[in-house]
């Protein structure tokens, strides 16, 4: 079990134009956002090129635009901000950004065709390469949930099997390590790869290839829902995911990065994010092995921008002006409370098993969904004061296995009244 401590850090929005403001970049506003990111005693962010606009053509990736990224990058390390990017975007916010020469008349699979492949392998190798020497470089991520182009419920999707979704992700890890030996990169799913049957990208996807597993963690997927606001599955819902993703790792100690999370109205309303921003950390890093925690996102989205859904405009930890909101000063306050203890969580002993029809292609995979068996077996277990791991049921007799999670008594799902 590491004992690294966790990280702290948050996804960066810029407060003057969204994403757009790639189109229109201003350093100094940028450095007015960092400086407020700063503030809050954060030690990373992640941030979003909009790929059209980095790669307008499928052999041209602007030299300018990348230059602004790395400029990005240096602002952040005057302000002891580290930086992951993620470079395939992709989607954002319910709006998708892909570059002309995918769609319509050029319309190519994203996962599948070869000459797109290729570019975006050219793409992340040189946005990788490019950051490669800054020590504030932590590394890079192939994409924001780009498993949503992958099928339903995508209007327009890119069909691919679990096999070429394997390949595909082998294929851009690796022009990322290619751009930037030895530097944490990865990639990242909505938790469709955890909870829907049939969908091409897969927990063992998630859990094995990679630096590090990230999860990304939202309530309005139905925990909220069925649990209200400040019901136990919905303040553990990022713990749970943490241990699903550690049940299908290789080894026991494989980091885990909860990389987005947020707090999202009217499900989890204004007067109650602070205190769900303060459970929901408190209970990811009762979960080992967590590389760390960044919150979506650093500042609201402009009501001048139209056509957001209503949640997107608040999930700020800053206003658009950059002033701190109360879930802001609940996370400033949760990581200084971190900064001074040690990070160990106690081992969790009670294993409650998971059977989703087959590790690999986990064709059951709907249980560990909200409403699902497994899920509300969780969450009971964990209203009742348990810490349950997840173990999946090809791993139940290994007592090797088991003795190396420190897990010494098991339950199933039929067990948990």
């Amino acid at each position: 079990m590491s004992t690294a401590a966790p990280r702290f850090g948050v996804n960066y929005t810029p407060s003057q134009g969204w994403f757009h403001h790639w189109l229109d970049f201003d350093l100094d506003d940028v450095r007015a956002d960092l400086d407020s990111i700063a503030a809050l005693g954060l030690d990373h962010i992640r941030v979003f090129p909009l790929w059209p606009l980095f790669q307008p053509n499928r052999t041209l990736i602007r030299p300018r635009a990348v230059e602004q990224l790395v400029q990005l990058a240096d602002a952040a390390a005057e302000r002891g901000l580290d930086v992951n990017v993620d470079g395939l975007q992709g989607h954002l916010s319910s709006f998708d950004f892909l570059p002309a020469w995918t769609r319509t008349w050029h319309r190519r699979n994203l996962f599948t065709d070869n000459d797109v492949v290729s570019g975006q392998a050219a793409y992340l190798r040189t946005l990788a390469a490019a950051l490669a020497d800054r020590p504030n470089f932590i590394g890079m991520t192939i994409g924001n949930e780009i498993n949503q182009f992958s099928g339903p419920p995508h209007p327009d999707p890119d069909p691919v099997t679990p096999d070429q979704a394997a390949a595909w992700l082998r294929t851009l890890l690796a022009a990322c390590e290619e751009g930037a030996p030895g530097k944490l990169h990865l990639h990242a799913e909505y938790d469709a790869a955890w909870y829907q049957d049939g969908h091409p990208f897969t927990p063992e996807q998630a859990a094995t290839l990679g630096a590090v597993t990230a999860v990304h963690s939202w309530v309005f997927n139905g925990t909220a829902q069925r649990h209200g606001r400040t019901g136990t599955a919905t303040e553990h819902h990022a713990a749970y995911l943490i241990e699903l993703a550690k049940a299908w790792a290789r080894t026991p100690d494989r980091p885990v990065w909860l990389q987005e999370v947020g707090a999202p109205a009217p499900l989890i309303p204004a007067e109650n994010a602070a205190a769900f921003t303060e459970a929901t950390v408190a209970n990811a890093l009762d979960c080992a092995d967590v590389w760390g925690v960044t919150w979506w996102c650093s500042h609201d989205v402009s009501r001048s921008l139209a056509d957001f859904p209503e949640l997107e405009y608040g999930l700020g930890l800053l206003t658009n002006d950059r002033k701190v909101k109360p879930a802001g000063e609940a996370l400033a306050r949760t990581v200084a409370a971190w900064r001074e203890r040690s990070y160990a969580p106690a081992p969790r002993t009670l294993g409650l098993v998971l059977d989703t029809g087959g590790d690999e292609s986990a064709p059951a995979r709907a249980t560990c969904a909200p409403g699902g068996a497994f899920f509300e077996a969780f969450a009971r277990l964990t209203a009742e004061g348990a810490r349950p791991a997840v173990v999946l049921a090809s791993r139940a007799e290994d007592t090797a296995y088991l003795g190396s999670r420190s897990v010494t008594e098991l339950v199933r799902p039929d067990d948990v009244a």
